[in-house]
């Protein structure tokens, strides 16, 4: 049977950026290339109920083979990559034998990934690790997770001897850009819970995300020739730097914050002198504090609006996800089912918090309870992303196991 690793290094070969730019669904077409391949992927394995919607979100199911009625659970994971990276012409180089060196990535010597910046290599000596050639994101971040999920479907599909009730696998896409339960129709997966695949290392069991906030700062100055622009010109650009400014320096960033600390963070600025803008996501765990943010940056509008009274200054934010903890409390077998697989493959699991959000958050809210799961992520939506083929297959064992733990239980 194909292991998952040879599963990862096709995939992650298709380019799925996603472009949050765009007002398709999905943004990019070019995720269709991949949803496609796994359509037809699931047919070949025998799964049952494939689809591929006009949106690009693939369904498939593994039939139950217990003989009373099992509740079905779904497993979920998106087929985008992040913007924030080229995902165009990955070349994944895998690195066998890993001798427990920093590994110099060949298509840019000056990527290098660091030992003492990623000490999980240190647990992974004689491993085989999977990078990029540096001049791209590798796209573990998911397609780790497809990857675990359609070997895991494989890999029942040839056990029968393995029990289980129904499982419902789900791909879809623009996670990277807030929208991947945007198409997704709830009535159709038809579980009780599910789990996103979309978690960093081993053994980890993602109770809480993030909340998270989007906010879009708007600047519009005046241009002319900058011969003739005294007393005239509103320069968007320096207003709009000025506001970047005023943002704490020493914390509420990503560079100061760690654990449950929240955070602002500019991470995209455009324009010219008459328009500018520049996009601030804003993160904590405890939901009420992001309206504190908002005000923050609402404030900082209103100190610089006197100063350029010509100039026109918005603070537009818009809602992304929940913190998905609370949403997990109506179905408590979501998360203990999760344990007990984990230490089913010999790893104590590890209940944790993820400084940022999955389509769990999205699910949870509304209505399906979905924690997540370790796929051996590291360095997500950078050059310096890599991945092992053990925790690549260690997540896969999981999942088996996650299929036995539930096929005890009756609907």
């Amino acid at each position: 049977m194909e292991s998952v690793l040879d599963r990862f290094l096709r995939y992650v070969r298709i380019d799925t950026q996603s472009d949050e730019h765009s007002t398709t669904y999905p943004s990019t077409a070019k995720q269709f290339d991949l949803c496609r391949l796994l359509a037809d992927e699931c047919r070949q394995m025998g799964l049952k109920d494939v689809s591929l919607s006009e949106f690009g979100v693939v369904m498939a199911t593994v039939p139950a083979n217990v003989p009373h009625s099992a509740p079905a659970i779904a497993l979920v994971a998106h087929v985008d990559t992040s913007p924030e990276t080229s995902g165009t012409n990955v070349k994944p180089i895998v690195h066998a034998n890993y001798d427990g060196r920093d590994i110099v990535l060949p298509g840019d010597p000056s990527k290098v990934i660091r030992v003492d910046a990623n000490p999980a290599l240190k647990d992974l000596m004689g491993a085989s690790i999977v990078t990029t050639d540096g001049t791209t994101l590798l796209g573990a971040d998911d397609k780790a997770g497809v990857a675990a999920i359609m070997a895991a479907a494989a890999y029942l599909m040839t056990h029968p001897e393995i029990p289980r009730g129904p499982i419902r696998l789900c791909f879809t896409c623009d996670e990277e850009i807030g929208r991947g339960t945007d198409k997704l129709d709830l009535e159709a997966l038809n579980a009780v819970c599910a789990y996103t695949l979309d978690g960093d290392g081993q053994g980890h069991i993602d109770c809480e995300t993030f909340s998270a906030d989007l906010a879009i700062i708007t600047v519009e100055g005046i241009n002319t020739h900058p011969s003739e622009g005294k007393g005239k010109m509103v320069n968007s650009i320096r207003i709009l730097s000025q506001f970047l400014a005023r943002l704490p320096q020493d914390h509420l960033s990503p560079e100061t914050t760690a654990e449950r600390e929240g955070f602002l963070h500019p991470y995209s600025i455009e324009g010219g002198v008459a328009l500018s803008t520049a996009r601030i996501i804003l993160r904590d765990f405890d939901t009420p504090n992001l309206a504190e943010y908002a005000a923050m940056l609402e404030g900082i509008a209103a100190d610089l609006r006197p100063k350029y009274p010509r100039a026109t200054i918005k603070v537009e934010t818009r809602r992304q996800y929940r913190n998905l903890g609370d949403g997990l409390k109506s179905e408590p077998r979501a998360v203990a089912k999760a344990v007990e697989a984990t230490r089913a493959t010999g790893i104590e699991p590890k209940l944790s918090i993820i400084r940022g959000g999955t389509d769990g958050s999205l699910l949870t809210e509304r209505g399906l309870p979905t924690p997540n799961l370790s796929t051996g992520e590291h360095n997500p939506h950078s050059p310096l992303e890599w991945t092992s083929r053990e925790e690549l297959q260690r997540a896969v064992d999981v999942l088996v196991e996650l299929a036995r733990a539930w096929s005890s239980e009756r609907c």
